[in-house]
């Protein structure tokens, strides 16, 4: 068995989407080659509606899929195809925008103004850029949840682990997508196939991860790129992992537990040309996106 190295450690940074939403964003924009076949992680939560309500109105995607994880609050989606619906506590939407769609995404919040979620953008391989859209929504109560004897519980979004697979499936990245809760002071190990990246996007408690430049088992004290990590902050401070090749992740959580985000999937390796919400392999293949919207043809026809 060899143990992950941790390649980075960063805190998600503030930033505004669609018509005026605070969120923070781990990753995106940026170098899309640092968690191929991943583009981009956002973490809306907020507990003031005035940040959140205005939402993400109608917008275009092509090239790519968009899986959204609600916490808490409810957020209300419908698209150019007529499809709508709602997310709530717990649900799960994965978006495959293929060859074009546009839709709008509104969070409303609970009873106590709170909103909390996630979204993940994943790349689509070139082969695949064009498919037909296509909607994956689902409920809480499908989705796995198994606690293993020392408290762990981990929610199987996608993917399959511990004798349990995900309800989302047929996604092009192979991704596996899960929810884990580690109790106070329990040390646990994930096993992540060598073949994936991956990372861990911290939201509650605090922990350390083991990292591959110190002896197996031998957990760290201090934040320094590519040698230790320390995600010691109680209120959960929304921190990016990311790392190397292994296969398995270990982390020892902290006075008050911890939760996280453990997301890997297969590097697709392939060109990206990417503007806003499309994605796609060339600069030509982008322009022609663009050229599409103006003139009223971004969306086709199903197949």
């Amino acid at each position: 068995m060899s143990i992950r190295p941790v390649l980075e450690s960063r805190a998600a940074r503030p930033t505004m989407e669609g018509a005026g939403v605070h969120l923070h964003r781990a990753f995106g924009f940026q170098d899309p080659t640092e968690l191929d076949p991943f583009l981009l992680f956002d973490d809306f939560r907020n507990e003031r509606p005035e940040d959140y309500l205005r939402g993400f109105p109608w917008h275009p995607h092509r090239g790519i899929e968009t899986i959204t994880y609600v916490l808490a609050g409810t957020v209300e989606h419908g698209d150019s195809l007529g499809n709508t619906g709602r997310l709530g506590a717990g649900d799960v939407q994965w978006m495959t925008a293929g060859s074009g769609i546009m839709h709008q995404e509104m969070p409303l919040g609970n009873a106590k103004g709170q909103m909390h979620g996630f979204q993940l953008w994943a790349n689509l391989p070139a082969s695949l850029k064009m498919t037909t859209p296509r909607y994956q929504d689902v409920k809480s109560a499908d989705i796995p949840e198994i606690t293993d004897d020392d408290g762990t519980v981990v929610r199987v979004i996608v993917g399959s682990f511990w004798g349990k697979s995900g309800p989302v499936d047929g996604i092009a990245a192979d991704p596996q997508y899960l929810d884990i809760s580690v109790p106070p002071g329990v040390r646990k190990t994930f096993k992540v196939d060598t073949y994936r990246r991956a990372f861990a996007y911290v939201f509650e408690g605090s922990g350390q991860f083991a990292d591959a430049s110190r002896p197996h088992g031998v957990l760290l004290e201090k934040e320094v790129m590519g040698q230790e990590v320390n995600i010691r902050d109680m209120s959960g401070n929304r921190t990016l992992i990311r790392f190397g090749t292994g296969d398995e992740v270990t982390v020892q959580a902290g006075d008050h537990g911890i939760r996280f985000l453990l997301i890997s999937g297969a590097p697709l390796e392939e060109p990206v040309a990417w503007h806003g919400p499309i994605v796609m392999n060339t600069k030509a293949e982008l322009m022609q996106a663009m050229a599409d919207l103006r003139n009223g043809t971004f969306i086709r026809p199903a197949m």
